[in-house]
């Protein structure tokens, strides 16, 4: 399976935080965009949503 990657709206092509994520029904894959063939965190929609939440509060 191919993943879409999409960079998080709140990197910048010059700043130093720069996040990808790909999503399938079962698992979000995040990673570093500048490092595409580094380690991934895999986790649940389920944790990632609660990530997203507790991030914005």
């Amino acid at each position: 399976m191919t993943l879409e990657w999409r960079k998080s709206s709140h990197s910048t092509d010059d700043g130093p935080a720069c996040l990808e994520v790909a999503t399938t029904p079962e698992l979000v894959h995040v990673r570093d965009s500048k490092n595409p063939d580094g380690p991934q965190l895999t986790i649940t929609p389920a944790a990632w949503a609660d990530f997203i939440r507790r991030t914005a509060e």
